[in-house]
Formats: C-alpha cells, structure tokens, sequence
C-alpha cells in the first residue's frame, strides 16, 4: 500500500482517500470532482508555504509553474510549450474567443450539446465584435459519421472563424470523434477548439495527436486535482496571438507565460495537482477507468429500469469508457432550468443523493456519474427512491 501525504492509497482501503460525507451517495463526480485527501494536503502544505514568506513563495512561482505545466501536458500527450495553465475549460475558451480578432460578419458555430457557460462566453464575445453565434443541432441518436457529416455541412469557409466541439459534452455525456471533426474543419480552413472538460483523467488521450487549433480540458474533475485546475494547448500558429484576459507583468514574456501569470492569485491548486495525479496512478489509471466506466452504466441500467425505459430507450455515450450516462425523466419533469434545479435539490434532499438535473432541448434528463468512492447499492437506493419522487 501506497502513502500519499499520509493517507493510505489503496483498493483496499479506496474510501479513505476521499472526505466526503458518508451519509451521501454522492453520483455527481463530473460536477465539481472530488478532490483527494493527498492533494487537499498538499495544496495546505503550500498555502501554509506562502503565509509563511510571500515574497520568496511568489519570486520563485514562475518556475515552479513552468514545472507543474510540464508534468501535467505530459500526461496529456501535449507539448508543455505550447500549454498553458487555466482556472477552468470555460474560461480557457474565452481565452481562444478575445485572442481570434472576431469581427462583424464573423460566425462561431456549436452545437446543441455546448456546455452553457461556453455558449454564454460566446455570446459575449460576439456582442463585444458583431459576429454571430450559430447552434447546429446533433441529435443524440446520431452516429459518429452522422456527426461529423453534420458540422462538416454546417461549415461556412470564410465566414466560420472558429468551431466549438465538445470531446465529452456535459448536459448529454457523449463522446465526439473530434479528432475527425477537427480533419474535417482542417479541410475547409476553420479553427477548431476542443472543450474537454471531462477528458483528463477520465479518457487516455494524446492532445497533439487530435490536431486541434485550440485544447482545454479540466484536471479538477477526473485528474484529482484541486479544483480551478485546467490545461489550455494551442497550436504553433496560435499561440503568438493568444491574450490572457487580463495583463500583467509577464505580458511581454510571450504565450504560455503571458496567460499563466495573473498577479496575487491563488496558485496553489496547480502545484499541488500533480499530487492529485500520483494518487490516480497509483490506483491504477486502467482499473479507474474500467470501474468507473463500468459503474456509471450500471447506474443508467438499474435507474431507467425503475423509470420503465428498457436498453433502447436510454442513450449511448458513443464509447464504452465514458464514466457519466444519462437517463431521459419521463413527462415534463425538469424540463427548464428551474425546474430541473429543483428536482436536483429534492433528490439531494429526500434520497440523501447528489446528481445532475439537466434541462436539454426541452426535455429533463438525469446525468449519474461513476468514480472509486461510489458502489452498485447506490444506484439502486436511488433507482428505488426516485419513482415516488417523479410522482410527487
């Protein structure tokens, strides 16, 4: 057995390694992730480091990013020069979005299964230039082909500036063929910028290899590292031109330096996220993924069973290792917004369960995740709860 700042990593004794409240099934690692106790220490460690000298923490920060940037783009399969550290997927998208010089007559296209605060981060920039966002619908049914003929007939060449895809999308939990996608886009001449919010950690991937314009995946969610934690990879023909949203005293150091750095910011999540990384490797990268993937669609079976919905009725993530499934709610249950963060809430409430609660194309939708911490009985008591619950 393996000690990681302490806290015994092991199979054994998995539960341990976490601090959530045991008196929830907690099925909503995609919302937030859970950080590991390991990487919670050492992020305390460093903060403590920081109080202790701050000006000695944050004159050799620079370099100790630098370090962490390397370790993390490694695991990605990206090149560590041609990355750079990001609080989160969204706000490494509108990075890409006030870096491409959009102006009036410009488009942007997504599509229907766009993570709603990357949608919001578009429309902003489009208000701000007079460009246009387009939504291009994909219907979950459809295939990989039947996506990619999709957005390749929806691009505009000299009118679409910027393509946004989903390498996991987050209301529907399907998986894109975005390295296809982005041949296709190459084609016509349109960027393309992957949000792979869920990625790492969850999918083994090789950034470079999908040749994306623009990569922004989260290392809070499925890499265990301390939230506020992602990695944005450009291109080499981009990165001259990529702007932090706000400057500071590395703007003239050049991309990746000019974004990562942002004055008194806390940093510590990054440091200490390779710590978080260690203790998924030393669980075992393949054996989390299977147990993951393997739990989340056991979760979708057991609580659309409940609901009446038999194999067919219950979508497909278009790939067997996605660890989150979702399950249609019958009727008009949670089909806006408000009405699906009710029932999110009521669920928490009465079932002692964390989930997401979707609205998607007017229909509500139940998004259950898998992750170490979680067993096969939690999907049932929420499979047997959730009837009365959808009735009431």
């Amino acid at each position: 057995m393996t000690v990681v700042e302490g806290v015994p990593v092991s199979w054994e004794r998995i539960r341990e390694c976490f601090s959530l409240d045991p008196s929830i099934a907690y099925l909503n690692h995609g919302g937030r992730g859970v950080v590991p106790v390991s990487a919670q220490r050492a992020q305390r460690r460093l903060r403590e480091e920081a109080e202790s000298n701050p000006i000695l923490f944050f004159r050799d920060l620079p370099q100790r990013i630098a370090h962490t940037r390397r370790h993390l783009a490694t695991f990605l399969g990206a090149d560590p020069e041609g990355s750079a550290l990001v609080g989160n997927t969204t706000m490494g998208t509108a990075v890409v979005l006030q870096s491409l010089g959009l102006r009036a007559g410009d488009e942007v296209l997504l599509t229907d299964h766009r993570y709603g605060a990357v949608a919001f981060t578009v429309d902003r920039e489009c208000r701000r230039s007079g460009a246009v966002a387009r939504t291009v619908r994909v219907p979950l049914e459809s295939t990989d082909d039947q996506i990619i003929a999709t957005l390749g007939d929806a691009l505009r060449p000299g009118r679409t500036k910027l393509l946004v895809v989903d390498q996991i999308s987050s209301a529907t939990a399907r998986r894109f063929p975005v390295e296809k996608i982005t041949a296709v886009a190459r084609e016509q001449g349109v960027p393309v910028v992957v949000d792979a919010a869920h990625v790492p950690g969850m999918l083994p991937v090789a950034v470079d290899e999908i040749g994306a314009d623009f990569w922004v995946g989260n290392l809070h969610k499925w890499a265990y590292a301390p939230r506020g934690t992602a990695l944005l990879c450009v291109a080499p023909r981009w990165r001259e031109r990529v702007d932090p949203l706000a400057v500071s005293w590395m703007q003239d150091s050049g991309f990746p330096d000019r974004v990562e750095w942002q004055g008194t910011l806390d940093y510590t999540p990054w440091l200490a996220a390779p710590t978080g990384l260690f203790t998924l490797r030393t669980l075992g990268l393949d054996r989390v993924r299977e147990h993951n993937a393997a739990l989340a669609a056991y979760g979708q079976k057991v609580v659309g069973g409940a609901l009446g919905l038999g194999s067919g009725d219950l979508p497909d993530p278009g790939a067997p290792e996605v660890a989150m499934r979702i399950v249609p709610l019958p009727g008009d249950r949670a089909a806006t917004p408000d009405d699906a963060m009710a029932l999110e809430a009521r669920i928490a409430d009465e079932l002692a369960t964390v989930v997401a609660v979707f609205s998607w194309n007017g229909r509500g939708w139940l998004r259950l995740a898998g992750q170490v911490y979680n067993v096969r009985d939690q999907y049932d008591r929420l499979a047997e709860g959730l009837p009365r619950i959808l009735r009431g």
